[in-house]
């Protein structure tokens, strides 16, 4: 059976990946993948809540069906071009992450689909994610070095062994960078995510930038840490020093300098954030008052 190959235009469309969409096209991200595998010293998923906005935030899990119902929502009240799964876990992780997108190609089979991991379960992931047509996949990258990447990952989990020390961060740093070299060769469009950790990882980012040019990566992303977790005493890298290290990068790969660091159930375009469940609310307020009337 000939496998899928990837929509034309799919980037132009995709708010994420290119700049020149973020005003004209949406985005909705579903947060139906609440389990991780690994854990990472800056973070701290909420699954409650409303008044943070980050990665690893959301209002609340949704199952698949529920999700569902919010992307049919969402594109009726949107110029939604891109259904994507960011967590608030990791995605590849959670079954209901592929039960969801099975739904949705079913139902929208012309819509993007997208999703980001850590990486870990990618090289296994990968026939599933072409067999739905998810050809936007976000990897996030954070070392090069098993040393460095001891002092950002306390521990993952790996075909149900928990992994601590050099022997997690060098499994983790295989895997990520062995699933980018699958995505890219079966011609999936590829971001890369490094979040930049001042005293930690500034050092390795632009090592990460030339292992992206030579996987032929499409966008690299350079985040600024959002001090939380185990690094929440972390100073915020300033403006000044996360230009000066994309300028420095962008001689390998494209820089993204338009990301929001969006929540797990970010809505609408980057330049104007919605609440889905509002959202949500609203349309079954007008349809209860169109069925009265």
């Amino acid at each position: 059976m000939k496998k899928p190959s990837p929509e034309k235009g799919v980037l132009h469309k995709h708010p994420c990946f290119f700049e020149q969409a973020h005003g004209r096209y949406g985005r909705l991200h579903l947060p139906v993948a609440p389990i991780c595998n690994i854990s990472c010293n800056y973070c701290d998923r909420k699954y409650n809540c409303v008044n943070e906005s980050r990665p690893g935030v959301s209002s609340r899990i949704l199952t698949s069906i529920e999700a569902l119902q919010r992307v049919i929502v969402a594109t009726e009240r949107e110029r939604i071009s891109v259904i994507g799964v960011a967590g608030p876990g990791e995605p590849l992780a959670n079954e209901s992450t592929f039960d969801f997108f099975k739904l949705v190609r079913q139902m929208f089979p012309e819509i993007s689909l997208c999703l980001s991991t850590n990486g870990l379960l990618l090289p296994e992931k990968v026939e599933i994610l072409q067999d739905l047509g998810i050809w936007t996949v976000t990897v996030t990258i954070n070392a090069v070095t098993a040393s460095t990447a001891e002092k950002i990952y306390a521990w993952i989990l790996h075909n149900g062994k928990l992994m601590k020390g050099k022997e997690a961060s060098e499994c983790l740093l295989e895997n990520q960078w062995k699933g980018v070299e699958i995505l890219i060769k079966r011609g999936f469009y590829v971001k890369i995510n490094s979040v930049l950790i001042t005293g930690v990882n500034e050092k390795e980012i632009e090592n990460i930038a030339k292992k992206a040019e030579r996987c032929k990566v499409t966008v690299m992303n350079i985040i600024p840490l959002i001090p939380n977790g185990k690094m929440i005493n972390l100073q915020e890298p300033s403006c000044q020093l996360i230009e000066q290290i994309r300028k420095v990068c962008e001689k390998y790969v494209r820089q993204i300098r338009h990301c929001r660091k969006c929540r797990a159930d970010a809505f609408g375009s980057l330049e104007e954030d919605k609440d889905i469940e509002l959202e949500l609310i609203n349309h079954a307020l007008a349809f209860d008052y169109c069925e009265s009337v």
